[in-house]
């Protein structure tokens, strides 16, 4: 194998191995058992602002310790840098007062990207920028029971793209899953 080729080979290797490095995330956080009172995690704990990867992101906020009483839910709310507020996910509570609730696919569009969602001709969805989304930073996740008005805090951080990140969403606009539209 000659030298140039070699310098490929390797230089692909190296770039395979960052991709597979930069995937690996922490393992799950789980819900602490010895906490009797209401308690809340989130997974994952951190997000990213890439359009394609927060669509593709399960992002999913489970509870515990929470009364059961019937026919009550809970309400996840994010409070971040610059007074942001958003309403992030829903869900009941079981019987045993525990609760999962994953953020749906259209709160991470339309709430943390703050984006609109069409149709093209061919009637698949397109995601369309016209705006920042959500600053980047760490925000506190606070949850509370309807009826019982118990809550339960936890932390979610929320990073920019990375540079995988952007060629995912380059792929998007070339091939008109993604439009950026500029406001006047």
């Amino acid at each position: 194998m000659n030298t140039q080729k070699r310098f490929c080979f390797l230089g692909l290797i190296t770039f395979a191995c960052l991709i597979i490095v930069s995937g690996c995330a922490s393992p799950p956080k789980t819900l602490n058992p010895s906490i009797s009172g209401p308690q809340v995690i989130v997974n994952p704990e951190t997000v990213r602002l890439g359009v394609v990867k927060m669509r593709d992101t399960n992002i999913v906020f489970e509870g515990a310790g929470f009364q059961a009483k019937a026919e009550d839910s809970v309400l996840i709310t994010l409070k971040g840098p610059n007074e942001i507020k958003v309403i992030a996910a829903e869900a009941s509570i079981k019987p045993d007062g525990t609760f999962k609730a994953p953020v749906p696919a259209l709160t991470k569009i339309m709430e943390f990207l703050k984006a609109d969602v069409t149709f093209n001709e061919k009637f698949q969805n397109v995601v369309v920028i016209s705006q920042p989304p959500i600053p980047k930073g760490v925000y506190t996740a606070k949850v509370e029971s309807m009826i019982s008005k118990q809550t339960a805090e936890t932390k979610l951080t929320v990073k920019g793209k990375t540079v995988l990140d952007s060629l995912k969403d380059w792929i998007g606009k070339m091939t008109g899953k993604i439009q950026y539209k500029v406001s006047k």
